[in-house]
């Protein structure tokens, strides 16, 4: 198989491109409906760039087109990974701004409840473009740090463009709803929080038994896969019954708020669900220390716990975190279906976005939800970097 510095031409990015096309022409840009609950009449790229877009529009569409079909045909040196990459993240702020034009243009100043919803043709050409950034910074073949860096440089752009807008349906619910964003998010880590913590405080440990137990390790980790494959609302289900009953038996819990509904069965199942991932990173771990290493420990005249302390713990660290970051990404997104039963959090916001047939709701809920999940696996990535690289 060649290698990316002599591969002849990328299929990854040809297939990009493919669809990209596609999705410009057979997909809306934006769509104009009078309220919010409607669907709205469609707007089209090529429409866009027909009547309102200037002549250097055009010229950098053409521009970042020709870029990319030349870049499919090219060996995929560094310097044209690194061009893609830049394109695609300025694409993704000349997006931003092209529907922001488009939604100042249309959207009259007396026809206040008139929306400008970003269309399927946004979203496809958006994902599009970050994919195919990603896709270039991965073939240049960066150490964990520098790769984050570039991330983030790339992010810069969009970021930057987001002060446009304001006419967009996206940035009028954030408007309408900016007081209940902020509690929403805080919502949304302290159910994480209260979940994955004492998952890892819990989990460590008994990971560390089932080390020295067999039968421990035989009776365990099938009642933690099985816990896997329930899903998060029948667990949800299973749990509200005998929460509710310990509420009523002992008032003293009730008052402290654990009952069949709200925070306290969200946090105890996703509790559960955190354990797997955990527990079977810490013996994995536990498993890769040396048996020398805890000969010599023994023979100092260590006691289990101190060997576990000072040997066993910093030596499995770097995959024990492995673990914890997939617990913590997976209850990030878990953590939205808790809105379910009143938990609130960002799950809230996109459910009555749902339940109101308001798409830019939906999305106002959903995007913080991936921002956090990237955030935390980018955290732990840089983490587990810092502790592989050996000390000078």
């Amino acid at each position: 198989m060649a290698s990316p510095d002599t591969q002849r031409w990328n299929p990854v990015l040809a297939l990009y491109v493919a669809v990209a096309l596609v999705a410009s022409m057979g997909l809306p840009f934006v769509r104009v409906a009078p309220n919010r609950l409607l669907s709205g009449d469609p707007i089209f790229l090529g429409d866009v760039l027909q009547r309102q877009g200037s002549p250097l529009v055009v010229a950098l569409v053409l521009a970042v087109f020709t870029l990319l079909v030349f870049a499919i045909g090219q060996p995929q040196r560094r310097f044209t990974q690194a061009l893609v990459s830049v394109a695609m993240a300025a694409s993704l702020a000349g997006l931003w701004l092209l529907a922001s034009h488009v939604s100042s243009s249309v959207s009259p100043v007396d026809h206040p409840l008139q929306r400008t919803a970003l269309g399927a043709g946004f979203w496809t050409l958006a994902a599009l473009a970050w994919l195919t950034a990603l896709d270039a910074v991965a073939r240049l073949n960066l150490a964990t740090l520098p790769r984050l860096i570039v991330h983030i440089a790339g992010c810069l752009p969009l970021l930057l463009s987001l002060s446009e807008g304001q006419n967009l349906s996206l940035a009028k619910e954030y408007a309408n709803h900016s007081d209940v964003v902020g509690p929403a998010v805080v919502r949304h880590l302290q159910i994480v929080l209260l979940a994955v913590v004492p998952a890892v405080v819990i989990g460590v440990p008994l990971a560390w038994r089932m080390s020295r137990s067999a039968v421990l390790r035989q009776g365990l980790f099938p009642l933690l896969n099985l816990i896997q494959t329930i899903p998060a609302i029948a667990l949800f289900g299973l749990l509200m019954a005998p929460l509710a009953w310990l509420a009523v038996q002992l008032p003293l819990l009730g008052s402290a708020g654990i009952r069949g509904v709200g925070m306290a069965p969200a946090v105890l199942a996703l509790f559960l669900y955190s354990l797997l991932p955990i527990v079977r990173a810490a013996l994995a771990g536990l498993e890769q220390v040396p048996a020398d290493t805890i000969l010599a420990a023994r023979a100092m005249g260590m006691s289990p716990w101190q060997i576990f302390w000072q040997i066993e713990l910093p030596l499995e660290l770097p995959v024990l975190l492995i673990g914890v970051r997939t617990a913590l990404v997976q209850t990030i997104g878990l953590a939205a279906v808790c809105a379910l039963i009143g938990a609130g959090g960002l799950g809230q916001i996109m459910f009555d976005g749902l339940f109101s047939a308001a798409n830019e709701l939906v999305i106002l809920g959903v995007m913080p939800i991936v921002l956090l999940a990237m955030l935390a696996d980018s955290f732990f990535q840089i983490l587990e970097t810092l502790l592989k690289t050996p000390a000078p």
